[in-house]
């Protein structure tokens, strides 16, 4: 691997450069590449605008309103077992109360991913060398997979409760309640009662990842998403890989 890639695989998903001996052990050994019009500061600065980038400004997204309910890309659907009381409500003229019932669900989430940017940036300071080698030389989603590998634990760990409680701010619980109860008094047919906190939290998880992808695929691939200078600078560095 060329010095070049080295110190690509350090600016695009690393730590700081000083945050990290072994980082540190590769910077003190390229000084003429890190020296080059982008010095150790800038670098710095440059991996926190690039996790800015990846993290803050696409999982944001998410916790607005809508930021689930009307992204195709990451929409909360119905799990299968709910699709058939979503058709069986609406074959009776509840047709309202079935698109209430999945706009709380992505309420929810988008509540919940509020607690996701800061787990992401310990996973992000807990990055090894060879993470970020492996990251580096890995295809255009590398780095979301590190991250999904190295969050989901604990990502659903903070999710599932916020979800949880979600569902009473939002109303989903007494929505949910009043649907199932609408639904197991047709006749017929099958009894429900699904999970809904654990589906939920499993699909905004799902679109937390999809969306970091989205700038990661950005940042390696499109000059334009090089919002400044400073990550004008340090990405030219990958480009020579």
């Amino acid at each position: 691997m060329n010095k070049t890639l080295l110190v690509a695989s350090i600016l695009f998903f690393g730590t700081t450069v000083s945050g990290c001996a072994e980082m540190q052990q590769v910077a003190n050994q390229l000084p003429g590449i890190l020296n080059q019009g982008t010095g150790t500061l800038d670098i710095a600065g440059g991996l926190k605008e690039a996790l800015n980038n990846g993290i803050t400004k696409q999982v944001s997204k998410l916790t607005a309103t809508d930021g689930f309910y009307k992204n195709a890309a990451v929409k909360i659907l119905l799990p299968e077992e709910l699709q058939k009381v979503d058709k069986g409500l609406r074959s009776i003229g509840l047709s309202s109360l079935a698109d209430e019932g999945l706009k709380v669900l992505n309420r929810a989430a988008e509540d919940a991913v509020k607690e996701a940017t800061p787990i992401f940036v310990d996973a992000v300071k807990g990055m090894t060398f060879n993470d970020a080698k492996n990251i580096l030389m890995g295809n255009e989603n590398s780095a979301t997979t590190y991250l999904q590998n190295s969050t989901t634990t604990a990502l659903y760990g903070k999710f599932n409760p916020v979800i949880k409680n979600s569902f009473s701010k939002v109303g989903a619980d007494k929505v949910w309640a009043n649907i199932i109860t609408k639904y197991n008094a047709i006749p017929l047919v099958k009894k429900v009662n699904p999970d809904l906190t654990d589906y939920t939290t499993t699909k905004a998880l799902e679109g937390v990842f999809k969306m970091v992808a989205v700038e990661e695929k950005n940042i390696r691939t499109d000059l334009n998403s090089r919002s400044s200078d400073l990550l004008k600078k340090v990405f030219a560095l990958q480009d020579k890989k």
